[in-house]
């Protein structure tokens, strides 16, 4: 007599594992880098180190996803069909931290803040797994809605030029930069009578930058974003899961032909190297960056969760509150292992769910393979000296949809709340969401306030999901409905 095994722990022939492993893989890939991209960038790091950023990033993706998946011991791994992947709700924290510290300095406390906010979340996943009935779908709507907002700030930006740095929209006429340069060496100049140049001086752009919003640049965009609708329009299956993949490649071989694309840094990338600890920056840890990217996680979590009682369902299989505890101890323990391997935050890619959904597959060794493959990936520093070489104009293009399809997923989840019912709902998203947008609008809010909590009050996704949370809980109380929460994280496909 033979013990039925369950769809989920199910092994499959080496050959379609592998091919259904990749196909995940493609699906999550551009989300994976595009996180590496956006931070490194902002930090100003050299290019070679960007593409360290990408190599580790795919190591740990794959390195998170066999724990998750497989499992490792009683205290980790949920051992269902999931896809790690660094969470997009990190980014505009990070991007906020690496603004206000750039360089391998920033890095160093973006990775302390990551190590710290992984430690705590290890500690404190047994008491989210009961915290569902703070995040209700009308608060994890609006949040996820918010990120997306925030988040397209960086695409439009990649497609146009970044507001600061050498593509803004005006420069330092070179004439005044000339005699600043002359005023201070003339200051510092032994026996000099003049005073030196005031801390903080500088020239104040008045020239229109003609790289700013160049039609080139434009244009390319303009082809990788009908690229990708075009793939999702007409395409079937898995290459219309691909489309932002496709949307990239398409605008990587149009720049590469018009000679946009330098492959210098490819060609002197070793075809193999491993992955190592603290290659870019060793962690500085500071309490109040700790604690904003702790309530990052806090969010994610909660997320997760929902997530992983979604997967259940698509399962069949019953998910227990040790499982919930072992897939959120994994949340945490591979944002730990990501700020150890310089890089960041990670989750389980509810894109990859869907595709749970699409194609019946419910093995999680489809997952463990396609965690292998990303391991590969990540210690071929070719493969991430290509993708860091592809010009911001194409990722332009990737980035609108990509993020726009973020803030559609919170639309997705709000458009299950009921607002006709319960008009106080619609107070909730409309305050939170406004909260959210302050510091778009208007950066320099925290003028007047204390420095130390600068950090905390400059990302609208932790202020928004603050004042969701809060006002919720005036409005609704905090009931438990794990329905709804699993509901919303069926619609969340996109995210």
């Amino acid at each position: 007599m033979t013990t039925a095994v369950h769809p989920v722990d199910e092994t499959l022939p080496l050959g379609r594992l592998t091919a259904l492993g990749l196909q995940h893989v493609l699906v999550m890939y551009a989300g994976a880098v595009a996180v590496p991209l956006i931070v490194g960038r902002a930090l100003n790091l050299p290019p070679e180190q960007v593409a360290l950023l990408i190599s580790a990033d795919l190591f740990v993706c794959g390195l998170v996803t066999l724990i998750q998946a497989w499992g490792a011991t009683q205290w980790f791994g949920i051992k269902l069909p999931v896809m790690m992947g660094v969470t997009f709700a990190a980014v505009a924290p990070m991007v906020s931290m690496a603004q206000t510290t750039g360089g391998q300095a920033g890095a160093g406390l973006i990775f302390g803040a990551v190590i710290g906010a992984g430690v705590i979340s290890i500690l404190i996943a047994p008491m989210m797994s009961r915290m569902l009935r703070f995040f209700p779908p009308v608060v994890t709507g609006t949040i996820i809605a918010v990120i997306g907002i925030s988040l397209m700030r960086v695409g439009i930006n990649w497609i146009f030029g970044n507001p600061v740095g050498p593509t803004a929209p005006s420069v330092p006429n070179p004439e005044h930069l000339k005699w600043l340069a002359e005023a201070q060496a003339a200051a510092g100049a032994p026996g000099s009578s003049l005073a030196p140049v005031p801390k903080g001086f500088a020239i104040v752009p008045t020239i229109p930058n003609p790289k700013y919003a160049d039609l080139t640049g434009v244009g390319i965009s303009g082809i990788v974003l009908l690229t990708i609708l075009l793939v999702a329009r007409f395409g079937k299956g898995f290459w219309a899961n691909i489309s932002v993949l496709l949307g990239i490649a398409v605008g990587g071989v149009l720049t590469a032909a018009m000679g946009l694309m330098n492959f210098d840094k490819v060609g002197k990338a070793q075809w193999f190297d491993i992955v190592l600890p603290f290659q870019i920056a060793m962690p500085v840890f500071d309490p109040i960056l700790i604690l904003t990217m702790t309530l990052v996680m806090i969010v994610v979590m909660i997320e997760s969760t929902g997530m992983f009682l979604a997967l259940g369902e698509m399962t069949d299989k019953e998910i227990s509150q040790e499982d919930l505890k072992r897939g959120l101890r994994t949340d945490g323990l591979g944002t730990l292992i990501g700020g150890i391997f310089n890089t960041f935050p990670y989750t389980s890619f509810s894109q990859n769910v869907g595709l749970v959904a699409v194609t019946g597959v419910k093995s999680r060794w489809v997952c463990v393979a396609g965690g292998v493959i990303l391991i590969i990936l990540g210690v071929l520093p070719k493969m991430a000296a290509l993708v860091e070489s592809l010009p911001t104009v194409v990722l332009g293009g990737a980035g609108l949809v990509m993020f726009g399809m973020v803030a559609a997923t919170g639309i997705r989840i709000l458009s299950k709340v009921d607002f006709q019912h319960n008009r106080n709902n619609a107070m909730i998203v409309a305050v939170s969401i406004g909260v959210g947008m302050i510091p778009l609008v208007a950066p320099n809010f925290r003028q007047w306030m204390p420095h130390s909590i600068h950090p905390l009050i400059e990302s609208g996704i932790l202020l928004s999901s603050l004042a969701a949370v809060a006002l919720n809980v005036f409005f609704n109380g905090a009931k438990h409905d794990a329905r709804a929460a699993i509901e919303a994280a069926k619609q969340a496909e996109a995210h």
